[in-house]
């Protein structure tokens, strides 16, 4: 998958042509979430509090 940015050992990755919503995909020290695009939050999985917060945040500013 390809890796769009790492920050914080936080890694996002995105596919092109994902199914819907659009979405891309954080990891953090083993744990894994989906992040919608248009509403900032997690679809599925889970990260930790910290880590969570600064993904969200990304996903505004990106």
């Amino acid at each position: 998958m390809p890796e769009i940015s790492l920050f914080y050992g936080i890694r996002v990755t995105m596919y092109y042509e994902d199914h819907n919503p659009p979405h891309f995909h954080a990891e953090y020290n083993g744990n894994k979430a989906l992040v919608d695009i248009n509403e900032s939050r997690i679809i599925k999985g889970a990260l930790p509090s910290k880590q969570l917060k600064l993904i969200l945040a990304w996903a505004v500013i990106h």
